[in-house]
């Protein structure tokens, strides 16, 4: 039976010229864990180390941004069989800098639309729908 795996993730936002929201993502890595996906950025929270410590620490080393505030939108579970995810979900809302993949991944700011569109892994199926339901 696999372990769980614990990530923070960061839903980061940015407000555009027309007012709406906009959606910061990554491209997985081909040979990653569901390679080749787009997702929201993250990782896994170590030993000793509250989530807010990982999503402020992940966001740094992966998109190269400071959090300056942010608050919870979920918690998602799910069992992809050969491994299991436990996804503690905020909005980035205040942050400094501007978001750059620093992992050589794709990137792209997205509407909530194009979202809907585009290649998640499952787990993240459940945070695309909250943010649906949070902005309808």
């Amino acid at each position: 039976m696999p372990k769980t795996v614990h990530v923070a993730v960061g839903v980061i936002i940015s407000i555009n010229d027309q007012q709406r929201t906009q959606y910061y993502l990554t491209k997985r890595l081909a040979d990653a864990h569901q390679g080749g996906k787009w997702e929201f950025p993250g990782g896994k929270v170590e030993k000793n180390e509250s989530v807010a410590q990982a999503l402020a620490r992940e966001l740094k080393e992966e998109v190269g941004i400071e959090v300056l505030s942010c608050f919870p939108l979920t918690v998602i579970t799910h069992d992809y069989v050969d491994k299991k995810v436990c996804l503690d979900v905020f909005v980035v809302d205040n942050y400094v800098g501007e978001p750059s993949a620093q992992e050589g991944q794709g990137q792209g700011w997205f509407s909530l639309d194009d979202l809907k569109m585009l290649d998640f892994p499952e787990a993240n199926q459940a945070i695309i729908e909250k943010l649906v339901t949070r902005n309808s």
